[in-house]
């Protein structure tokens, strides 16, 4: 629960005032996206009895299309009956029939396994078999063997099953809200129960995030491919047959705009990663060559010199080398070519963090800490009189979000969209940048001294404590570490490293190192430790190699257990 709040008690019907607000909202901002289906649902819902509302909102914040009438049970609908008679005279529901059969697994689902047991039209032949069987099977085999009329005269004789209609039109005003398939309507009640506390806008600030219906159907399409990918995983479908799925839809699918192309490249290179894991490298490299974002560019330089293509696998080495996209891509550039080429010489080749972390010192610890070996080397400086505390991404991310709060969650750079968002929706991307650059160095410019970054940082928690921020945890530990580290560093080595960070916040807000231990004199150093079996990664060393470029103490601690 949020700071400094009560939970709530909920009125009975806040679930349709949430829907009534979303539909507000969407016609507001998108109003001039809709398609007519969309405007149609929205009046003839707003047509409906306030039962029927709820009784709709009710199945439509549910899993699945399929119910029970019998099963159902809401205190605060008054006349139940008559809300499933309108809901069924309008539309917006229908009675189950022989056409749902493409649904039917979905359909049997919604009944316990001795209840289809006494309910499928079954001989006893046929069921005494089957009840030594999992419901899964019982499943297949009415599915497969059994006629669906005769399976739906026999459910519907002894209660009534409906279906939910207009779910695309439903799903398309939630996406539109939230510009997401994975949050849902459950946001409004963890913010009113208090567990979760937003930053308050100016709703007349917000902007919108789509522009043009095709931006929505784009960035939806992505969506749901990646999410029928998913199901097709789950349900063990042959690795080749996923392959030629993927490539299908994408030869059919129309050019994509800009806002779905991130997603789009996530989704390329999880089934690029699959289909290697499935030791299918030929079908892997051709859904790779798909896009060059992280980490595609780097699988098929990998796949290329398994192949023996060497001169391809260093032309790509040198592509990436000229612009690397992360600190991954970076040393990968390098250290691969190094490879290939020592490889051609019969010469042995070692990777920059390897070679980095085997030129750093080592200190004995006890092997009673082998499965705490941050804890082993923070005693090891405490009994030396230190101090020391753990610190690796967690103070830097804290830090970040404080420092830059209000950057971060200004309206008026057109990247927040509704007021239950947890970020602006290019956080993790370069324009997060490249559209605050000169408030952030503004901002970081009126932090002159460390007495003007404490100040700010304590003000800020202070005044937004409880309020979710992706980068801030608030409890008094991390303001303590943070303010820590404002003592000990240099105003500029603070604002050059956060700087750093705001380039590319999904990957430099890892990778900082384990341990900040510090004396009362000001002496400090940041500590990342590795066990014998550990390695160093390359974001790891990214931050330690520009560290060193700003005179930050850090460095290497390899373990060696006594």
């Amino acid at each position: 629960m949020a700071s400094g709040q009560q939970q709530l008690e909920l009125p009975p019907k806040y679930y349709l005032d949430y829907f009534r607000y979303l539909i507000g909202f969407v016609r507001r901002m998108y109003g001039h996206l809709l398609n007519e289906s969309e405007t149609s649902f929205i009046d003839r819902f707003e047509n409906l009895t306030e039962d029927a509302q709820c009784l709709f909102v009710r199945f439509s914040n549910r899993r699945g299309l399929f119910f029970r009438i019998n099963k159902l049970q809401y205190k605060e609908i008054e006349e139940l009956p008559a809300a499933v008679g309108e809901l069924l005279i309008q539309g917006f529901i229908e009675r189950l029939n022989p056409h749902h059969e493409v649904m039917g697994n979905e359909v049997l689902n919604t009944f316990t396994k001795p209840e289809l047991l006494s309910l499928l039209p079954l001989e006893p032949e046929e069921l005494r078999p089957l009840s030594k069987e999992k419901k899964e099977g019982i499943l297949r085999y009415a599915l497969h063997e059994l006629d669906f009329a005769e399976i739906v005269t026999s459910l519907t004789t002894r209660e009534t099953v409906v279906k939910m209609n207009y779910e695309a039109e439903v799903m398309m005003l939630k996406y539109l809200f939230f510009g997401n398939r994975s949050s849902d309507m459950s946001e409004f009640v963890i913010r009113d129960l208090g567990k979760v506390s937003f930053e308050r806008y100016d709703e007349s600030k917000l902007t919108p995030r789509f522009f043009s219906r095709k931006e929505v159907e784009d960035k939806l399409l992505i969506s749901l491919t990646n999410e029928e990918f998913h199901e097709l995983q789950d349900a063990a479908t042959p690795p080749e047959d996923i392959y030629n799925w993927f490539m299908n839809w994408n030869e059919t699918r129309p050019e994509l705009t800009e806002i779905a192309i991130p997603g789009y490249a996530r989704l390329v290179t999880r089934v690029g990663g699959y289909l290697e894991r499935q030791k299918l490298p030929e079908q892997a490299m051709q859904v790779y060559q798909l896009t060059d974002k992280v980490p595609a560019r780097e699988r098929r330089v990998r796949l290329l010199a398994k192949s023996g293509l060497t001169e391809e696998a260093l032309a790509l080495c040198d592509d990436i080398a000229l612009t690397p996209q992360n600190a991954d891509e970076r040393f990968f550039a390098v250290d691969f070519r190094e490879k290939i080429l020592s490889a051609a010489e019969k010469k042995r080749s070692r990777k920059s963090t390897t070679r980095f972390l085997s030129d750093a010192e080592s200190v004995a610890i006890p092997a009673v800490y082998r499965h705490h070996v941050e804890a082993g080397v923070m005693n090891h400086f405490l009994e030396e009189g230190r101090e020391a505390a753990f610190s690796e991404n967690y103070p830097w991310r804290g830090l970040f979000g404080l420092v830059f709060w209000d950057v971060i969650y200004d309206a008026n750079v057109s990247a927040i969209h509704h007021p239950l968002q947890r970020a602006p929706s290019d956080f993790y991307l370069p324009d997060f940048y490249l559209k605050r650059e000169d408030a952030l160095k503004k901002r970081l410019a009126s932090l002159k001294t460390r007495d003007d970054w404490r100040a700010h940082t304590e003000k800020i928690f202070r005044e937004k404590a409880g309020i979710t921020n992706v980068l801030v945890d608030w409890n008094e530990e991390l303001l303590n570490l943070v303010l820590r580290i404002i003592d000990l560093l240099e105003p500029e080595q603070l604002g050059l490293i956060l700087l750093e960070m705001s380039r590319n916040l999904r990957e430099n807000t890892r990778g900082f190192p384990d341990l900040l231990i510090w004396n009362e004199t000001g002496d400090y150093e940041f500590v990342e430790v590795k066990s014998p079996t550990d390695h160093l990664s390359a974001q790891q060393l990214h931050w330690l190699q520009f560290f060193q470029t700003l005179d930050v103490r850090a460095r290497v601690l390899r373990v060696e257990w006594v």
